[in-house]
């Protein structure tokens, strides 16, 4: 019997392996209203992934929150439900009081329930919910109609949420979700995006400071990133360096300044920047040496187009691009038919602007 059920679990954990959370949420603050609503919870797991959209959303207005229906009650008898109701209670149960955790286990088993009864998911979803979580029957069954709710009028607004600017589409969306989940429960399920925000925020207040220079700034970002992730902070910045140092390099600010560095000064910058993310010296050193590499490429890269400009004057054709490829393999040895190829269909890598510390 033992060996039986484990290898009921292990079938049931193999399955859930393969439902990766269908979340309401999907990482980034663009435009884009469907991104916009599906921000991750702030303890999803960066790899999850979208599940098929559930069935038809008009019906989730009238979705049970009372208990389902006996006759669409799963098979008692069924032994991969029984193994299912082990493996969620397992997986979920000591952590439901968190929102995000509840989403997170209701979109497994939306995924289940949608592949196995697709004309009768919801309710066989509901019934197991009872089975499995009777004394919370009710706060579930109430998530996932929100939850539907929520997704439905995301699509129903989507025109209308594409034609505002960012302010006031992101004003829209707090609103539905505070209206349709709660504030409370929408700020924890939402708790990455308003952290991200808040970042965002703080860099282009930060881009636009007079008087303030990389330094100042960069101190100004660190304390940001700690009064957000509190005594987080240490751990997310560890998770997350080259991403947060993208984004302090970025600003345009902090480009003129480096800009108009020396070259020694801009290495120290850059290593000061690096080192305030959490790099180590090992990590430090290797950042040193590519940071000279770019530099001697785009300095190659400066004299070829120099070159390639006056050739461009005087020849054209296969004359000209005869004498090209000589030039690219003085400047640039093995990659110089990489280059031809990019030249060959338009681009022109030089011609980008340079982005220190990114490129």
């Amino acid at each position: 019997m033992k060996t039986w059920m484990k290898r009921m679990l292990g079938g049931t954990a193999a399955l859930l392996g393969l439902i990766a959370g269908l979340s309401i949420y999907a990482p980034g603050q663009r435009a884009d209203v469907l991104a916009l609503a599906r921000q991750p919870p702030s303890n999803a797991g960066p790899s999850a992934t979208a599940l098929p959209s559930p069935g038809p959303l008009a019906a989730t207005a009238s979705a049970p929150t009372g208990a389902p229906p006996s006759a669409t009650a799963p098979d008692a008898e069924d032994p991969e439900l029984e193994a299912l109701v082990t493996a969620m209670r397992e997986r979920y149960g000591a952590r439901l009081d968190e929102p995000s955790v509840q989403i997170r286990m209701l979109e497994e088993l939306m995924r289940y329930f949608q592949k196995r009864s697709p004309d009768r998911w919801r309710e066989e979803l509901l019934a197991f919910l009872e089975k499995a979580f009777p004394e919370r029957y009710e706060e579930l069954a109430a998530m996932l109609r929100n939850r539907e709710d929520y997704e439905k009028w995301v699509k129903d607004n989507d025109a209308y949420l594409r034609g505002l600017g960012d302010k006031e589409r992101r004003a829209a969306v707090w609103d539905a979700r505070n209206r349709l989940f709660g504030k409370d429960v929408a700020e924890r399920l939402w708790a990455s995006e308003l952290k991200n925000q808040a970042l965002a925020d703080t860099l282009r207040t930060l881009d636009t400071t007079e008087g303030a220079g990389l330094t100042e700034k960069l101190s100004a970002y660190k304390q940001k990133l700690q009064e957000v992730h509190g005594e987080a902070a240490d751990a997310y910045v560890a998770r997350h360096q080259q991403e947060l140092m993208n984004r302090f390099l970025d600003l345009s600010s902090i480009q003129r300044e480096l800009g108009a560095m020396t070259p020694e000064e801009r290495s120290q910058s850059l290593r000061t920047v690096r080192k305030e993310m959490g790099l180590d010296e090992e990590a430090l050193t290797r950042w040193d040496t590519l940071d000279r590499t770019r530099d001697a490429r785009w300095d190659a890269g400066a004299r070829y187009m120099a070159e390639r400009a006056a050739l461009a004057k005087e020849l054209s054709g296969e004359e000209l691009e005869a004498r090209l490829q000589e030039v690219r393999a003085r400047y640039f040895g093995t990659e110089a038919d990489i280059i031809a190829q990019e030249e060959a269909s338009g681009f022109l890598r030089f011609e980008r602007p340079r982005v220190w510390g990114r490129n």
